[in-house]
């Protein structure tokens, strides 16, 4: 069992590694959550980037030679990590309680986190276009992302099955409700790679999440998924003429877990405590249009700290913005990721 720590003078000018996603976010994870952990701590804390994924962490592990410290993982990873035996065990009663004093068990919506996974964000995998690419009639749905008579051009989506296979089914026509359903079934999975077909020769992949915004400036596709944050720093930041389309949008939520065997343990944990404070985990959306998990954090979201303009229209889960909603079923692909990573790749092949 994972006691978090609280500061101590005996860790004072460590250094940890936290290990994020780069780009927009990685900076405003620094500014957001790590400056004011330095500022507190006096904890150093360097950060590394990652596009997800267990193999890096699971070597590590295995090998007893872990330098990464904190990982921030979606759920998915985290409960599939967790299972392996891969990060510490973090107990939500340990974590800090909210401003009223709610307990964190009370204040984080129900099964939202993994047992090895502090902290936590909400953010959705969406549709983008640039805006200059259609001077005319513009996309406004899923559908219109898989309609290359209409709307045509090259499109962008992520070498990886997850979100893919969603907005296939659902650019189909199979119900909100039913897409997990489907999923689960030969037929569904074909069904899901025969829309993807459609598209195939004109899909150009991306890995790394600062790729879909640059892509789409750079006129290389005429729209692609993204996530939603990094589109949003292009459009307030680069000034860059982009549109997220929010119809079929699916949110997913993330969380800081502690690698396996790290020799930082209790500096580890004395961040992932910091950051699972209420007031500390709204910061981030000063910076980057994610939503905190916690209920009790969601309040404290105000305005965008360099531009000062109202991030609420921003966020994932603004009711302007919850038309056609999937939520990620993070428990399905924790059971089917490795098996889907398998189809993706041998119909990438092909």
């Amino acid at each position: 069992m994972l006691l978090l720590a609280v500061v101590s003078t005996a860790t004072y000018g460590q250094t940890l590694t936290l290990v994020s996603w780069g780009g927009s976010y990685s900076r405003s994870v620094d500014s957001a959550w790590l400056q004011p952990f330095r500022e507190e701590t006096g904890i150093e804390v360097q950060l590394d980037d990652y596009n997800g994924g267990l193999a890096r962490i699971r070597a590590q592990v295995e090998t007893g030679n872990v330098f990464w410290d904190v990982v921030d993982m979606t759920t998915s990873d985290a409960v599939r990590a967790c299972d392996e035996g891969l990060l510490e065990f973090i107990r939500i009663e340990d974590l800090p309680v909210a401003p009223d004093g709610t307990s964190a068990s009370e204040d984080y919506p129900s099964g939202l986190r993994s047992d090895c996974a502090g902290a936590g964000l909400i953010f959705s995998t969406i549709v983008a276009y640039n805006d200059e690419q259609f001077p005319a009639e513009k996309p406004t749905t899923l559908e219109d992302f898989f309609d290359l008579k209409k709307f045509p051009g090259r499109r962008g989506m992520r070498r990886e099955p997850v979100a893919n296979l969603e907005f296939a089914l659902m650019a189909d026509g199979v119900p909100i409700g039913k897409v997990y359903e489907t999923l689960s079934t030969d037929q569904g999975v074909a069904r899901a790679f025969a829309k993807l077909d459609t598209i195939k020769d004109q899909i150009v992949f991306w890995e790394a999440g600062a790729q879909p915004p640059q892509m789409l400036a750079d006129r290389e596709v005429v729209m692609t998924t993204a996530y939603n944050g990094r589109i949003f720093n292009a459009q307030i930041l680069e000034n860059q003429p982009l549109t997220i389309i929010w119809d079929g949008q699916i949110q997913e939520t993330s969380g800081l877990a502690i690698v396996l065997g790290t020799p930082r343990l209790k500096t580890a944990s004395q961040l992932v405590n910091f950051i699972s404070r209420s007031e500390i985990m709204a910061e981030i959306s000063r910076f980057i249009s994610y939503s905190p998990m916690r209920t009790s954090a969601n309040p404290l979201v105000s305005t965008h700290l360099e531009t000062g303009i109202d991030m609420a229209p921003h966020m994932p889960a603004d009711e302007r913005n919850m038309g056609r909603v999937l939520n990620n079923d993070w428990l399905w692909w924790a059971d089917h990721r490795d098996e889907m990573n398998e189809r993706f790749f041998v119909w990438l092949s092909r």
